[in-house]
């Protein structure tokens, strides 16, 4: 009874999947604040050219440069495991299958982009980058990668996440980041934030404002992205691609793939070399998973809107709580982002992928079985994935369907014990974000390409 699915090093893919050839629409573009198309020289002052050529990309298939592979071959091919004592506990008929991108050396699956992206930037002649995060696996990663490829990072890290998960700062800066707390007196966007809010937690929207404005206003700068844009989904397609290779190892092919989804690069990043099969006819549901504290697929509007909450980037045609939305300091700060993906967005409105929203409770109480059961203490964000995948194999239980299903395990809880030691003193609560309070929220979207 095989519990553990591995490949070699040579195994490691040698070309991104670009889910954009398969969509039976092109993406949206993005647009200026006139409401006109812009192209890719919109970006010029924060990405190089190199990332700029991917993010528009229409090709299948993108080549891996080999000092990427090279570098990822320190955590990858990452191992799929059969979670055969979850099956067991559940009492359930189904196959559970997770791939553990917790064995990165920043605990999580964003390293996958950030060696990318600090590769591209190096060739271009950049040696210093800007970035935001939230719970910080992001910026630990580019941090990470800063450090392989010789750049200098500076993290501009959500407020909240920065009080709450100071080991994560601690590792951005034993790789030699810089880490500040945001919103900040650093920039004029964040003045902007504190000038009108003093108390501010921060938000993803504030803290990509912030490093946005400084790339934009530097010329040995450029900005990196961990999550949203087109490039960093097609950066995460290692994962997807690895996973179906290690599940032909036995056999085996999900009828539901899940993963947790906030800005929409760990959902991509598995669930899109699956969406080739569905569009080419394959039978499989892929299913995006968020918090109901920042429901942005389940009750956000699918519309142009900002990245940032200041208003500095394109405006993106996405799912979006509207950009000046502050989502409460729920512990999966990775997940607290106004907007999604607008490739995820995009074939969430068409009807091609699935959401669904689950409370803060219902993931540290998936959490911790897992936990019990697998031995794995999940990150809060992959908490999401663990219980919405937890819910559907109980369905299989009392239906008897042997339902397959496989879930991206994003990364490992080690540096958000905080967050299990809220729980079990009971001091968590679920945030049903208040309609209206969306609705304030959507009122003050840009009002362009509608």
């Amino acid at each position: 009874m095989q519990t553990k699915i591995l490949l070699q090093e040579s195994d490691i893919p040698t070309q991104w999947y670009n889910v954009i050839a398969d969509m039976p629409n092109p993406p949206a573009p993005p647009l200026g604040p006139d409401g006109k198309p812009v192209g890719p020289d919109a970006l010029a002052a924060i990405f190089p050219d190199n990332i700029i050529e991917q993010e528009v990309s229409g090709e299948r298939w993108i080549d891996i440069p080999e000092p990427v592979r090279e570098a990822w071959r320190l955590w990858r091919p990452s191992p799929l495991y059969r979670a055969h004592r979850l099956e067991r506990a559940l009492g359930t008929p189904a196959k559970i299958y997770y791939k553990n991108e917790a064995v990165s050396p920043a605990g999580s699956h964003k390293p996958n982009t950030a060696v990318a992206q600090a590769y591209y930037n190096k060739v271009a002649g950049i040696n210093r980058l800007t970035t935001e995060t939230g719970a910080g696996q992001w910026g630990c990663s580019l941090a990470l990668a800063g450090q392989l490829f010789g750049l200098d990072v500076r993290v501009y890290m959500v407020k909240i996440s920065y009080e709450q998960k100071p080991y994560r700062r601690s590792m951005m800066q034993t790789w030699g980041a810089e880490v500040y707390a945001s919103p900040t007196d650093m920039t004029e966007s964040g003045r902007k934030i504190l000038a009108a809010h003093p108390d501010s937690p921060g938000s993803l929207g504030i803290a990509i404002s912030e490093a946005a404005e400084e790339a934009a206003g530097r010329a040995d700068t450029n900005y990196s992205l961990g999550s949203v844009l087109n490039h960093v989904l097609l950066h995460q397609t290692v994962i997807g691609q690895e996973a179906k290779a290690q599940l032909a190892l036995v056999g085996d092919y999900p009828d539901e793939v899940y993963a947790p989804c906030g800005g929409g690069s760990n959902f991509g990043g598995i669930a899109f070399p699956f969406f080739a099969d569905k569009a080419a006819g394959k039978d499989v549901r892929l299913i995006a998973v968020e918090p109901t504290s920042c429901p942005t697929l389940t009750k956000g509007q699918y519309a142009y809107d900002y990245g940032d909450a200041i208003g500095l980037t394109p405006l993106l045609k996405m799912h979006t709580l509207g950009h000046d939305f502050v989502p409460p300091g729920i512990h999966a700060g990775g997940l607290r982002y106004h907007g999604d993906s607008p490739l995820v967005s995009q074939l969430h409105n068409e009807g091609l992928v699935d959401a669904v929203a689950i409370p803060q409770l219902e993931t540290f109480e998936a959490g911790v079985l897992f936990a019990r059961t697998e031995a794995i203490v999940p990150a809060p964000e992959s908490n999401h994935a663990v219980a919405a995948v937890i819910r559907s194999a109980r369905e299989c239980a009392k239906s008897g369907e042997p339902k397959t299903i496989l879930f991206n395990l994003s990364g490992h809880g080690h540096f958000d014990m905080s967050a299990y030691d809220r729980y079990f003193n009971n001091e968590l609560e679920d945030y049903d974000f208040p309609a209206e309070a969306i609705a304030e929220s959507l009122a003050h979207l840009p009002g362009v390409g509608r």
